[in-house]
C-alpha cells in the first residue's frame, strides 16, 4: 500500500501513520502562521473584517463564525489548532476586528486575550461637539480638551470640504454606533466619524444643493436645525417647508433651537428674555441660517433639508406630544398656539401641584 493509499485511511487509524501526521503538522503549522497582516486591524478599513463572539458562545460557534466572515477556510485543522492552544477554555467573548488573510496565531491570541477587541460607541442624533466630547471621555477615555481641539483640525475641516469660516466639525460628526479599536486618540476619532459623515452623503445630494442654491454647509446648518426641533419623524419634511418658505421670502428664522445654542445650555424651556440673546446664531435677531451647525443630524434630517414638502406653511409650533401644529398664515399660528396652550394647562391640571411648572 502506497503512502497516498495510506493516508486515506479512517480517522481512527491516521494517527497511527507518522509519514501521515507529518505533513498534516505541517499543515496545520503553515496556516497558522502564514504570511496575513498582523499590524492591528482598524474596523474602518476596507480589508478589516468584524465580528462578535457572543458571552457563553462555544468553541464550535466562534469557529462557525470565522468561517461565514471567510477568515478562515479549514475549520477541521483550526479546530485541531486552535485546541492545542487552549482556545476552547480562553475564549472571550467580544466585537472583534481582523484583517483578511490574518494568520491563524493571530487570531488564536486574539479570542484568548481579548487582544484587539472592539468597543461600541453609540452617538445620537442632536448632540453637540461639547456633548460628543463628554461622551468620549466617559466611554473611550479620550481627553475631553484634546477631542475639543481635534474639532478644530484644519486639515479633518479641509477633507470635509467645509467653508474657511467654518471652525469645528460641528454638524459632521455622524450620529450613530461605531465598532472602534478602544482608546483611540481624539483626532482618530474626529477623523473615523467625519469619514462616517462623508459616506452616508450621495453624490446625488450634490447635484441637489445646487438646485436650491445651498452650499453643503448651509444645508448641514440646516437639518441640524430640524434635528433639534423634531421628536415626531413624520413632521420634518414639513418643518424644513417652513424654514425653507421663510428663508425664501426673507423672514427670520425664528427658531429656538438656534437660541439654545446660543445660550450655552439645554434649559427646560426658552423664556422672551432669552429670545434677545446677543448671538449670531440667534435666528430672532438675525436673518437667515446661523453662521453654522448646531448639533449633528442624522441622514433623516439631512434629506428633509433637501426636500422639503410642499406646502405653503410659515409657522409651526409644538405640542406635548411632541408633533406640531403647522400654519400658513399668523392668525392660523395664534389659533395653533392658544389650541396647545389649553392643552398644557388640562395636563398640569391633572398632576399633583409639586410636579407642575412653575
Amino acid at each position: 500500500m502506497n503512502a497516498n493509499l495510506q493516508c486515506r485511511m479512517s480517522n481512527a487509524q491516521w494517527w497511527r501513520r507518522p509519514f501521515c501526521i507529518l505533513p498534516f503538522t505541517f499543515s496545520i503549522f503553515a496556516l497558522a502562521c502564514g504570511g496575513g497582516q498582523t499590524m492591528p486591524c482598524d474596523a474602518a478599513g476596507t480589508d478589516c473584517v468584524a465580528l462578535t463572539i457572543p458571552r457563553g458562545a462555544t468553541l464550535s460557534a466562534a469557529i462557525d463564525s470565522l468561517t461565514a466572515h471567510d477568515l478562515i477556510g479549514r475549520q477541521f485543522l483550526f479546530s485541531i489548532y486552535a485546541r492545542v492552544r487552549g482556545l476552547g477554555r480562553d475564549l472571550k467573548s467580544g466585537t472583534y476586528a481582523f484583517h483578511q488573510g490574518a494568520p491563524w496565531s493571530d487570531i488564536i491570541d486574539a479570542l484568548k486575550l481579548g487582544r484587539g477587541a472592539l468597543v461600541r460607541f453609540t452617538v445620537r442624533e442632536g448632540l453637540r461637539v461639547v456633548e460628543v466630547a463628554d461622551l468620549a471621555s466617559q466611554e473611550l477615555g479620550v481627553p475631553r480638551d484634546s477631542f475639543l481641539a481635534a474639532v478644530r483640525d484644519t486639515a479633518i475641516l479641509e477633507k470635509l470640504g467645509a467653508p474657511p469660516e467654518a471652525e469645528t466639525v460641528e454638524g459632521y460628526l455622524y450620529p450613530t454606533t461605531y465598532t472602534i479599536q478602544p482608546h483611540p486618540t481624539a483626532r482618530r476619532l474626529v477623523q473615523f466619524m467625519t469619514d462616517e459623515f462623508r459616506s452616508h452623503w450621495p453624490a446625488a445630494w450634490d447635484a441637489r444643493l445646487d438646485s436650491l442654491h445651498f452650499s453643503r454647509h448651509q444645508l448641514v446648518t440646516l437639518a441640524s436645525i430640524i434635528e433639534s426641533e423634531v421628536r415626531y419623524a413624520p413632521d420634518r419634511t414639513y418643518v424644513s417647508a417652513v424654514y425653507h418658505n421663510r428663508l425664501d421670502r426673507g423672514m427670520m428664522l425664528q427658531a429656538d433651537p438656534t437660541v439654545i445654542y446660543a445660550m450655552g445650555a439645554r434649559p427646560r424651556r426658552v423664556y422672551e428674555k432669552n429670545l434677545l440673546i446677543r448671538s449670531p446664531y440667534n435666528t430672532y435677531l438675525h436673518p437667515g441660517l446661523p453662521p453654522g451647525p448646531i448639533s449633528q443630524p442624522d441622514s433623516a434630517s439631512l434629506e428633509a433639508a433637501l426636500y422639503p414638502a410642499p406646502s405653503p406653511y410659515l409657522y409651526f409650533v409644538a405640542q406635548p406630544d411632541g408633533k406640531h401644529i403647522f400654519s400658513a398664515s399668523y392668525a392660523e399660528h395664534l389659533a395653533a398656539i392658544r389650541e396647545v396652550k389649553e392643552q398644557v394647562s388640562e395636563i398640569r391640571s391633572t398632576l399633583p401641584r409639586r410636579q407642575r411648572d412653575p
